[in-house]
């Protein structure tokens, strides 16, 4: 029999959210069932916050907390009196093998009253007879009688098995803190005055261990927290770490140290956690003075085989920490011993790893070195990782003795690190380029790579200039790259909302060999561009008139590749022209450069191209085609190991589904691509993730879930500059209005963003808003309000790019339109809803209709197209909006089946199932604060119908004001009923 292993992080004072609520879950189960628990982690993890978390948690009775006495470990049952001291017992433990019997008696007796816990912090450091009497009333306390109601909580070192005593029992691992929770507790170490970029370090540099992560911080002075002194390197010493760790490991016997040392030598080397089994033994044998080709005996020495395990023919450490203490805190000339036996013994001498470790025997610069690791690095068909080619150009660039050819170096170091998903680490290697003197090149590479790092993880205005700078540089020596920056500082123009500075971007010392409408551009960017006039084009739908904007939410943002790599010059010109031609409104002109991109997207393998496929289909509105770019771009950059593209590939595959109508499909993509920008550093991209899951959300009908989604992107879009993923985000919170019948709200949140002016939206994603905008406001009892952005929403829908807007161009006509013209306008709308997928906008055709043929009291009619409307929200899962349709089938005298009905019906509870469904949604507006008038507008019906039921309503609840009809309604709620 084995115990059960559960994993979760260390539960620090500060953490909230489901981690804590897991550990309150844990402690419940012991205040009420008892049992035991073992709590393992690494040295450092949290074993003795998680003990003091849970003496303070347990309220329901006495807590006995103890910590073991290294000192006393020798004396026989010396844990077992310690612990009788802690519970003020006077008894003595006897030595004649009965003391298992007298602790359960004494647990007995403690727990007649109320629950007991028992918390022994380091168990492992007690006496073997108090450890083996313990162990024993540890699997006992569920079977004897009368100790059901004790828990046990008893913490052992994760870098050794745990013991026999406690194999049955289930273990509870403490995890490594999570980026987020290691920066909170940073954050209140420090009262928030530690610099960001050292923060980020510290994080990185603790590896999720919270003792290392104040040790740190401890380490530095309040300068070098600020950010204004340079920090100490190593960051992390040998001191720091082997005190951490509790002394270093290694021994005394020489093949003991020999061993733990090389797998930590052979680890560094491949970044991995881990390291072959016969590498190790035969780089152990060759240092060790042995020859031959044999690992070392199955007999390892007794301290060596707990630090490691063996899994699958590999060796590792069982606590990283110990792993990184060995290596620090061995000298010198042993590291270097190590590292050049594993060189000898490694059987690819000129990969990657068998250099680093001859790199690391290297006792100052060595340019034929330097060049080999290059050269290996750069290897495209090795299948080396980005992190391992990272840690090879790092180490080529510190042997490399010439000034240039070292910032050339460090240069390629930071792509890797970025491809890797690490951006902090990229940007501190692109410092170490420029603190040497390097040509024009080697800086302009350098800058055009700072500004892929800042459009994913910083302020997209330092981005463009990072671009142009980067353009300016490579102008002559790299035309390809030069093009790549450019299309880089138009999307950070992009991004930021900034159409002119787009355009600025894109003429930046652009070719005007192919620059077929040069003057255009430069009349738009001076102002003097005419939208209407300059798309005036009566050759057929694509051509007519179309707006100024792009298509549809990021449908360039993020285009270019996540690493200055060079795609085709004929590839980025289509791409710079085509997207320029979509800004000026001329999709007469961009059809055929994007389409070129599109096609040339179709064969391609590289991630990056790929991705510049999606971001073309986008902007002609091929959903599909970007579906299958984005999609292949997601599997190409997971072959390669490339997690900086793995969240934009997400991206366009999120934005790909919204605009196709699957917005649960967007959720999925974007939930995946969430985790996958937190894990590689991209808070910019994480925004926009945010803004896609709080756009699904707002469908579903998921108040909390809009809401938290919503804040989190327009947070990092107001300190990053984010104008698209803003407005996307405010979209999200005004549909949600909407959705629970609050049209007025709706309509205030998208007016400033849709209507003409300065405050309008990104300039590239507003009119996406515009159909919820004409609904609220025409709901709102404000239809003037929204004809003329209905006007500015068919030149956008005229162009055909994307598939539902002729639909919805229809729709807001509609609640627009005279009362004779309305359903001729509805049944259109529906007729092209019918071209396309996407059950969600189709229902929301089909309830407004509904709503519109009931109020002309066409019941029949209105029954009929409600039940459609039901029963597509249902499909598409926007609950919320099917409690609507329900609603509205009720109060036309129809008894709706189905899920959403049921909803409907439990809307009703106790007295205030008395009333009927339209009595019931007044009773609701009323007690939100509203007056006749604007219940009347919400509903669509007229003031005395809202004083004919609401009297009624106050007569069947025996209610004489709106004061008792609010307090009514808040305790129905307060007590489960739903209105």
């Amino acid at each position: 029999m084995t115990g059960q292993t559960t994993r979760g992080s260390a539960p620090l004072r500060y953490r909230a959210g489901p981690r804590r609520q897991a550990f309150a879950a844990l402690l419940d189960g012991l205040r009420t069932d008892g049992g035991a628990h073992v709590v393992t982690g690494e040295p450092g993890g949290g074993r003795t916050a998680f003990l003091e978390f849970a003496a303070r948690a347990f309220r329901a009775g006495p807590v006995w907390h103890v910590r073991a006495e290294p000192a006393c470990s020798l004396q026989p049952h010396s844990g077992l009196r310690t612990l009788l001291r802690a519970a003020r017992h006077a008894g003595r433990v006897p030595g004649d093998g009965t003391a298992e019997e007298v602790l359960l008696d004494i647990l007995r007796a403690a727990s007649a009253r109320s629950p007991l816990l028992v918390c022994v912090d380091d168990v492992h450091l007690w006496d073997t007879a108090s450890r083996t009497a313990l162990g024993r009333v540890a699997a006992r306390v569920h079977a004897a009688d009368g100790v059901h109601r004790v828990g046990l909580l008893v913490t052992v070192p994760g870098h050794r098995p745990v013991e026999r005593e406690w194999a049955t029992l289930p273990v509870l691992e403490l995890t490594p803190l999570t980026p987020g929770d290691a920066a909170g507790l940073l954050h209140d170490l420090t009262d928030g005055a530690v610099d960001p970029v050292v923060r980020e370090e510290l994080v990185t540099e603790a590896q999720g261990n919270p003792a290392l992560l104040l040790a740190l911080a401890h380490r530095l002075s309040p300068a070098q927290l600020r950010g204004d002194h340079a920090l100490p390197r190593p960051l992390a010493d040998a001191g720091t770490l082997t005190a951490v760790a509790g002394g270093c490991p290694i021994g005394q016997r020489p093949d003991r140290a020999d061993l733990l040392l090389v797998v930590a030598a052979a680890m560094r080397a491949t970044g991995e956690q881990d390291a072959e089994a016969a590498l190790v033994g035969r780089a152990t044998n060759g240092l060790s003075g042995r020859d031959g080709d044999v690992p070392p005996e199955p007999s390892e020495p007794p301290q060596a085989s707990e630090l490691l395990a063996v899994p699958g023919g590999r060796l590792r450490f069982r606590s990283p920490l110990f792993g990184r203490a060995v290596y620090a805190g061995a000298p010198s000339e042993r590291r270097r011993a190590a590292h050049r036996s594993l060189a000898a013994a490694h059987p690819a001498p000129h990969g990657v790893p068998a250099l680093l470790h001859r790199s690391w025997t290297a006792p100052g610069p060595d340019a034929v070195l330097a060049a080999e690791l290059e050269a290996a690095a750069t290897e495209s068909t090795s299948g080396t990782p980005p992190a391992l080619r990272r840690t090879a150009q790092v180490r080529a660039a510190e042997l490399t003795p010439d000034d240039a050819l070292r910032a050339r170096r460090y240069t390629a170091a930071a792509e890797q690190a970025l491809l890797a998903g690490h951006p902090p680490e990229a940007l501190r290697l692109l410092d170490a380029a420029g603190s040497r003197p390097a040509p024009a090149p080697v800086r302009g590479r350098a800058e055009l790579l700072r500004g892929r790092v800042l459009l994913a993880d910083g302020p997209v205005d330092d981005a463009r200039e990072s671009f142009l700078l980067a353009a300016g540089l490579l102008a002559g020596p790299g035309p390809a790259q030069a093009d790549t920056a450019v299309l880089g500082a138009a999307d950070a123009a992009w991004a930021a909302g900034d159409r002119q500075g787009c355009l600025r971007a894109l003429t930046h010392d652009a070719h005007d060999a192919h620059d077929t409408h040069g003057a255009s551009v430069q009349a738009a960017v001076a102002g003097e561009f005419d939208l209407r006039a300059a798309g005036a084009n009566p050759t057929g739908p694509q051509e007519a008139g179309e707006r100024e904007e792009p298509v549809g939410p990021s449908a360039h943002r993020g285009a270019t590749p996540a690493q200055p790599s060079v795609s085709p010059p004929a590839l980025l010109r289509d791409h710079r022209d085509g997207m320029r031609a979509v800004l000026l409104g001329r999709f007469d002109l961009a059809a055929a450069p994007l389409t070129r991109v599109v096609d040339r997207g179709r064969p391609a393998t590289e991630p990056e191209r790929l991705l510049r496929s999606a971001a073309a289909a986008l902007m002609l509105g091929d959903v599909g085609a970007a579906r299958r770019a984005g999609a292949r771009a997601l599997a190409s950059a997971r072959t390669l190991g490339t997690a900086a593209l793995e969240p934009r590939a997400l991206e366009y595959l999120a934005y790909a589904e919204l605009r196709a109508g699957r917005h649960q499909l967007a959720r999925t993509h974007a939930e995946e691509g969430l985790r996958a920008a937190r894990r590689a550093g991209q808070r910019n991209t994480a925004a926009h993730h945010h803004a896609v899951l709080a756009l699904a959300a707002s469908i579903e009908g998921a108040r909390a879930r809009v809401t938290e989604h919503a804040t989190a992107a327009l947070t990092t879009a107001r300190r990053h500059g984010l104008a698209q993923a803003a407005l996307l985000a405010q979209w999200a919170a005004a549909r949600a209005d909407l959705g629970e019948g609050r049209p007025e709200e709706a309509a205030d949140r998208l007016g400033p963003l849709v209507r003409p002016g300065a405050r309008r939206g990104h300039f590239a994603v507003w009119m996406l808003a515009v159909p919820c905008f004409v609904e609220a406001a025409a709901l709102a009892g404000r239809p003037e309000d929204a004809r003329a952005v209905v006007e500015d929403f068919a030149l956008w829908a005229g162009c055909g790019a994307d598939p539902q807007a002729p639909a919805q161009l229809l729709r807001c006509r509609a609640l627009l339109a005279a009362p004779e013209a309305a359903d001729e306008l509805y049944l259109r709308a529906l007729d092209r809803h019918d071209e396309t997928s996407g059950d969600f906008e189709r229902a929301r055709t089909e309830l407004l209709h509904g709503k519109w043929l009931r109020r002309r009291r066409r019941l029949r009619e209105a029954r009929a197209r409600l039940g459609e409307a039901l029963v597509d929200f249902e499909r598409c899962g926007a609950q919320l909006w099917a409690r609507q349709a329900a609603a509205e089938l009720r109060a036309g005298g129809a008894a709706p089946s189905g899920p959403g009905a049921g909803a409907a019906r439990r809307h009703g509870a106790r007295d205030l199932s008395l009333l009927t469904p339209q009595q019931l949604r007044i009773a609701r507006c009323v007690a939100e604060g509203a007056t006749n008038r604007e219940v009347a507008l919400s509903l669509s019906v007229s003031t005395r119908t809202v004083d004919y039921h609401l009297r009624n309503v106050f007569a069947t609840l025996g209610v004489r004001s709106r004061v008792e009809l609010v307090r009514l309604v808040e305790q129905e709620e307060k007590t489960g009923a739903q209105l």
